[in-house]
């Protein structure tokens, strides 16, 4: 019973190298701000608003985020 020997690839064949892309914290700090201002955000109307605080009047915000609150464990009746 005889092996065969792959040969190593070159030329076209061959696997380029991977390089790992690096991210600045400079450029990257203020997107995590941003996001984590939305995100509050998005929070506060999902979890408070048209209960004891309300930014807006009437009832549309509260229907619409109803099913993310009971989703979400949060009373909302």
């Amino acid at each position: 019973m005889s092996h065969a020997v792959a040969a190593p690839l070159s030329g076209a064949n061959a696997i380029p190298a991977v390089e790992i892309p690096t991210v600045d914290l400079r450029e990257l700090a203020p997107w995590a701000l941003f996001v984590g201002l939305l995100s509050v955000l998005v929070v506060f109307f999902v979890s408070t608003d048209q209960g004891a605080v309300s930014v807006f009047a009437g009832t549309a915000i509260h229907e619409w985020v109803h099913d993310g609150r009971h989703l979400l464990g949060y009373p909302c009746h």
